[in-house]
């Protein structure tokens, strides 16, 4: 089955962002680091693929997700070059957090995965409504 450009399915993915986010919120409050990055960065994987939405083509491996976006959307610069570096350090951060025993995740680490994730959606947000 090939991918279709769907306004719906991209909203929908949205729409999981800022649920993704709010659960990184809550986790975050509950001192939960390494539960909320693994929420933050959901939040902004599901941003991407909302964008990715509005055009005939997706991805199941997170790494091609990401190089498709950074290479036609943050290249660019139809989305801030500065999203490319923060949503890789989040990437990384997510994996260190749910596969490295010895990774120490701390709250300002965990915060900026956060503020990340709400300003991708509300760029996303703002692209969506525009398109």
């Amino acid at each position: 089955m090939s991918p279709k450009i769907s306004k719906d399915l991209s909203k929908h993915r949205l729409e999981q962002a800022k649920e993704d986010l709010k659960a990184a919120k809550l986790l975050y409050d509950s001192l939960l680091y390494k539960s909320a990055n693994n929420r933050a960065y959901y939040s902004i994987f599901h941003s991407i693929k909302a964008v990715l939405a509005l055009e005939p083509i997706d991805f199941k491996r997170h790494k091609d997700v990401q190089a498709y976006f950074n290479k036609n959307y943050v290249s660019t610069e139809i989305f801030p070059r500065y999203m490319g570096r923060k949503i890789a350090q989040a990437s990384t951060i997510r994996e260190d957090s749910d596969y490295d025993d010895e990774f120490v995740v701390n709250a300002e680490k965990t915060l900026e995965q956060i503020k990340t994730a709400g300003q991708l959606i509300e760029l996303v947000e703002k692209y969506i409504n525009d398109k």
